[in-house]
């Protein structure tokens, strides 16, 4: 007999630990009005939350795009290698050297925690386990079920506090102080700290973020908590970014870095190198300025992956920034930063380049 029903009877967290104790292999789906949703376990675990191929909304594909690790471009790109040859995202993921094998696992696994923590706060719909729909592959990640629940219930009640600590959306966030350079920080807190600058809300914070929006609310909640960054300002929600800063006058000594940090230049260069990557300032990458701060030093770590995937593509780096724009790896605004003159040239017949930051005075 089949294993369906009701989510009102059994919940999703139920069924899932069912399938779990009893080693289950198949396709649980779900149905809640117009949503839709399948988790994958083999053997009793959690191997995947997506259909095998690749559909247009495939849930890894979404991922992908939201945490800013495939372009738009490169998401046609696939789809059109698909429709000739009928592989699937993940292979085409790996095989056409989009992602690396253990990078596409990372995010494979986050991703499958982010659906997961929706669909375990379904109250009611429908349910129904197909034994017979396997994976036709050997999947490239296997959750234990109880850890991957325990994950998600975490989750579910981590976001009901975040839905009251950042409850207006239309709060400015910035920079109150720098992390100590002995404090060890996450890789979402190093991509906000690139965002955060006192003229951007929360909604467009967690919007700009190369994170899932759990990862970037999880991380501005710890960088509060932190005093690292701080409530500056309110933006009237029918108001455009110059208009509110013209009601809320000059930004306060909080919205970006205080002088008197940079003018530490020597401690927070080397701060930049142990937080935010050493490829940073790579002698070879980067000709690090005595006046290169945290915010500049992010975006050029960002500029440098994307200076990275597009060798990856082409087999060398582009002969200028403006190729990357061109290609859609990143938007225009992107190859400037503001204060600092970008220097760009290649070296060793373009299987090396030189970033140089100067000041722009």
């Amino acid at each position: 007999m089949a294993l369906q029903g009701n989510l009102r009877d059994f919940s999703v967290t139920e069924i899932l630990q069912l399938l779990g104790s009893q080693k289950k292999t198949g396709c649980l789906k779900l149905e809640w009005n117009t949503e839709r949703a399948q988790i994958h376990v083999a053997d009793g675990r959690i191997i995947g939350t997506r259909s095998p191929g690749m559909k247009p909304d495939d849930p890894l594909l979404r991922f992908l795009l939201r945490v800013h690790r495939l372009s738009d471009e490169q998401r046609r790109g696939l789809l059109s290698i698909h429709k000739e040859s009928n592989r699937d995202l993940e292979d085409l993921l790996v095989n056409g050297r989009y992602l690396e094998a253990d990078e596409l696992k990372m995010f494979l696994e986050r991703q499958i925690l982010n659906d997961l923590m929706l669909v375990v706060r379904w109250e009611s719909g429908s349910y129904r386990f197909e034994p017979k729909e396997t994976w036709p592959a050997p999947p490239l990640v296997r959750l234990s079920m109880e850890g991957a629940l325990i994950e998600a219930a975490r989750r579910v009640d981590e976001q009901k506090r975040f839905v009251s600590k950042f409850r207006n959306p239309y709060d400015l966030l910035g920079v109150r102080d720098l992390p100590d350079p002995d404090e060890p920080l996450a890789e979402e807190e190093k991509e906000l700290f690139g965002i955060i600058d006192g003229q951007h809300t929360v909604a467009e914070v967690v919007e700009a973020a190369p994170l899932a929006e759990y990862e970037a609310y999880e991380a501005l909640d710890r960088m509060l908590d932190a005093n690292w960054i701080e409530v500056v300002g309110r933006r009237d929600p029918g108001l455009n970014e110059s208009s509110s800063r013209r009601l809320l006058g000059p930004p306060s000594p909080h919205t970006s870095v205080p002088r008197e940090i940079l003018t530490a230049v020597v401690v927070l260069a080397v701060a930049v190198g142990l937080h935010f990557g050493a490829r940073v300032l790579q002698a070879q990458r980067m000709d690090p300025t005595p006046e290169a701060d945290v915010f500049a030093a992010v975006q050029v770590d960002r500029l440098r992956g994307a200076l990275d995937l597009y060798r990856r593509e082409n087999g060398r780096y582009p002969k200028s920034l403006d190729l990357l724009v061109n290609d859609d790896w990143v938007g225009s605004e992107q190859i400037s930063i503001r204060g600092y003159k970008l220097g760009y040239a290649l070296e060793r017949g373009g299987d090396n380049y030189r970033i140089t930051l100067d000041r722009d005075r």
